[in-house]
C-alpha cells in the first residue's frame, strides 16, 4: 500500500468525522460509504456514555471535531514530509491503550498505520467502541487496511515494537515486560499555565476550557497554575464562570465533593467557586475538579525549574512567558506534529 493510499484513506474519515456535531449532525452524501457509517455513529456517540460515564456526547463530539480537523491532505503532508517512510521495514506494532478520554489512543493508531506497520491494538476498557467503528470505516474505505489492523482481547502475541500508555505504577510492569522490545512508554504527565496578571478576561475564559474539557481528566488539562507573588485570583474565577453547568454532571460532581471535604478535613486552605476548588501545592497533579496553584518570584527562575521537570510536564500555557508555551485555549487540540511527552512517535516507527 502507498504511502498516498494510506493518506486518502484518512482524509477520507476526516470528512466522514467532519459531518459530526454536536446537535448539528448533517449527512453529506458525497462523503464516501455514508449508507453504510453515517446514522451506526450517531447511535454509537448517543451510547458512548453507557459504556464510559465521563464519556457525554458534548466530549465524544469535541474529540470527532478535532479529528476532523486534523486529518486534512494538507495538515498530513505537513505532518510527513519531514520523514523518509521509504526504507521502512513492515514490522507488528502493539498499542496499549489509555482510556481516560475518548479516541486517546488515535494518534498512535495513525502513527503505526501510516508508518507502514501492521497495529495490534489493545484498548482500554474505558474506551473500546469508537476506534474498532474508525478502523472498520478505513477498511471500507481502503480494504488493504483488514489485514493491517487487529484487535486484540487478550495476550498480545507475535509484535516486533510496543507503544503503552498508563500510570506510574502501570509503566514500570511495562517496562520490565517490554524490555526486549523496542517501545515507547508513556508514564503520568500533567499541564501547567503560567500567569502575570495581565491577562485578558477572554484568555482566562479560554484557559478554562483547557481546564475543564474532558472534565480535567486528560494530561493535557491544565491542573496547576504558576502565579506571581500577590497575584488576585478574583479575575480567574470571574472568567472561568460560565464553566459552572459542569458541578450539575453528577460523576463531575460526586468528585468535586468528595476532594472538597478531603482537603478541608485535612486543614487545607482552598479557595472555592462552587465547582472547583484551587489550592497551594507543589505538585502538579492535583485530583479532578481542582487545580493547583504555587507562586513565584522570578520567570527566569520558573524557566529553569520547568526545564530540570520537564519529564513530569505534558503541555504548557502562557502569553509566552516561559519557552515552549503554547495559547490558552489550545491544550486539548494539539496538531499532528504534537507528540505526547515530546517523543517523536514516526522517527521510532522509523527506524525500529
Amino acid at each position: 500500500m502507498t504511502l498516498d493510499t494510506k493518506k486518502n484513506a484518512f482524509v477520507k474519515l476526516g470528512k466522514f468525522l467532519g459531518q459530526f456535531k454536536e446537535g448539528n449532525c448533517i449527512k453529506n452524501e458525497a462523503v464516501f460509504d455514508n449508507d453504510l457509517f453515517f446514522e451506526k455513529f450517531i447511535d454509537l456517540i448517543q451510547l458512548s456514555q453507557s459504556h464510559n460515564g465521563w464519556y457525554t456526547p458534548e466530549q465524544v463530539f469535541f474529540s470527532i471535531q478535532s479529528w476532523a480537523e486534523a486529518l486534512t491532505e494538507d495538515n498530513l503532508d505537513k505532518w510527513l514530509s519531514t520523514y523518509d517512510l521509504s526504507k521502512v521495514e513492515q514490522k507488528k506494532v502493539a498499542l496499549i491503550l489509555a482510556g481516560n478520554i475518548p479516541l486517546v489512543g488515535f494518534h498512535d493508531f495513525l502513527s503505526v498505520l501510516i508508518a507502514g506497520h501492521d497495529v495490534l491494538v489493545k484498548t482500554s476498557s474505558n474506551d473500546q467502541h469508537l476506534l474498532p467503528f474508525l478502523a472498520n470505516y478505513l477498511i471500507a474505505s481502503e480494504p488493504e487496511f483488514e489485514n493491517k489492523i487487529v484487535f486484540v482481547e487478550g495476550k498480545l502475541e507475535g509484535f516486533h515494537a510496543v507503544i503503552a500508555t498508563g500510570s506510574n505504577n502501570t509503566a514500570r510492569y511495562f517496562e520490565y515486560y517490554f524490555k526486549d522490545k523496542p517501545s515507547i512508554i508513556r508514564k503520568n504527565r500533567n499541564s501547567i499555565a503560567v500567569l502575570n496578571g495581565k491577562e485578558t478576561k477572554e484568555e482566562l475564559t479560554a484557559l478554562g476550557e483547557d481546564i475543564f474539557r474532558y472534565f480535567g481528566l486528560g494530561c493535557r488539562n491544565v491542573s496547576k497554575l504558576f502565579v506571581p507573588k500577590g497575584y488576585s485570583f478574583d479575575s480567574f474565577f470571574e472568567a472561568i464562570f460560565e464553566y459552572q453547568d459542569v458541578i450539575h454532571y453528577e460523576k463531575y460532581a460526586n468528585n468535586y465533593d468528595y476532594n472538597k471535604a478531603v482537603f478541608l478535613m485535612s486543614n487545607f486552605k482552598l479557595l472555592d467557586n462552587g465547582f472547583l476548588t484551587i489550592k497551594e501545592d507543589s505538585s502538579y497533579g492535583s485530583p479532578i475538579t481542582s487545580v493547583f496553584y504555587e507562586y513565584y518570584e522570578s520567570l527566569d527562575e520558573l524557566q529553569k525549574r520547568l526545564e530540570n521537570e520537564s519529564d513530569q510536564i505534558q503541555c504548557i500555557v502562557s502569553n509566552n512567558l516561559v519557552n515552549n508555551s503554547i495559547k490558552f485555549g489550545t491544550t486539548q487540540k494539539p496538531n499532528l506534529w504534537d507528540y505526547a511527552d515530546n517523543v517523536d512517535t514516526m522517527s521510532f516507527l522509523s527506524i525500529i
